[in-house]
């Protein structure tokens, strides 16, 4: 049986195992399972090293957004019993990175790449936008679900000045050491699974650790677009009826900053795509 058959029924079948189990522990609601079936899909079918990045996502986000959940009802006005993602913000977290698939897997089929811009700057760009892609979507959900539960006072990233937990734009050092942190795994994951999926020469291959650090800081960057852009394009204000941190204006709401241009999957779909570019430009130069 050849791979093009092989590879999306294996694909649709740990999809759907993850997406089943994912909608029974309400990590995802009903319309987020069946997306992100179809994304999981789409990346594991289409190359196994770009579904390891997505479900290393998956499931640390899921993981973390359980952790210290008590804490984060108090806190959250939003708070869901164990996150529960929607179709918009599982699109929002995984479309650009399934369109790049798409087309990586149209130029090179089921062959897995290096990032090697001298043999070609396309796919070198493409493979760097995803992996710039998942360290941005990992750095901000370990950055948001971890530094909200450091005893550090968060300070807004525009002014520096101490805010209320729960305020966008509201930053702390473990939170920005954590978004760090889960950049450097999604790089971690793509080289290792490259070790069984790509052949390159002796040099290219001892080049590719340098993604480790490329997405360490891509897992950063992407934490602090994600965290100016909350800060000023997000609407952050404290309701006194509810005495917790609000994402839209009200008579008994007192603004602490932003403007209600972006809600939060704006932010995080704009804070991505510019992390994708710019991670991108980054491969193209460096490999």
């Amino acid at each position: 049986m050849e791979n093009s058959l092989i590879q999306p029924l294996i694909a649709a079948l740990i999809s759907s195992l993850i997406a089943i189990r994912a909608y029974r522990r309400k990590s995802l609601d009903l319309s987020g399972a069946l997306s992100g079936f179809l994304v999981m899909t789409v990346h594991i079918a289409l190359g196994y090293r770009y579904g390891a990045m997505l479900l290393v996502f998956f499931f640390t986000s899921s993981k973390l957004t359980k952790v210290g959940e008590e804490k984060k009802r108090l806190v959250d006005a939003d708070f869901k019993e164990g996150g529960q993602r929607n179709w918009t913000q599982v699109l929002f977290n995984s479309g650009i990175a399934a369109v790049l698939v798409v087309i990586m897997w149209t130029l090179t089929g089921w062959q897995d790449k290096c990032l090697d811009s001298k043999e070609s700057t396309l796919i070198t760009s493409l493979i760097g936008g995803i992996i710039g892609h998942y360290s941005c979507c990992n750095g901000d959900t370990w950055s948001s679900e971890l530094g909200i539960l450091s005893d550090a006072q968060p300070r807004l990233i525009t002014t520096f000045k101490p805010v209320r937990r729960g305020t966008n734009g509201g930053v702390t050092l473990a939170g920005l050491l954590a978004a760090a942190a889960a950049g450097s795994v999604i790089g971690l994951t793509f080289v290792v699974f490259g070790f069984f999926t790509t052949k390159c020469t002796h040099d290219v291959a001892l080049k590719q650790l340098l993604v480790i650090p490329l997405s360490a800081l891509a897992g950063l960057c992407g934490s602090l677009i994600d965290s100016l852009l909350g800060a000023t394009l997000q609407f952050s204000g404290f309701c006194t009826v509810r005495n917790k941190v609000v994402g839209k204006p009200g008579p008994t709401v007192k603004k602490i900053s932003g403007v209600t241009f972006l809600d939060n999957n704006g932010v995080n779909l704009v804070s991505i795509l510019l992390t994708t570019v710019l991670t991108s430009i980054a491969c193209r130069n460096i490999f």
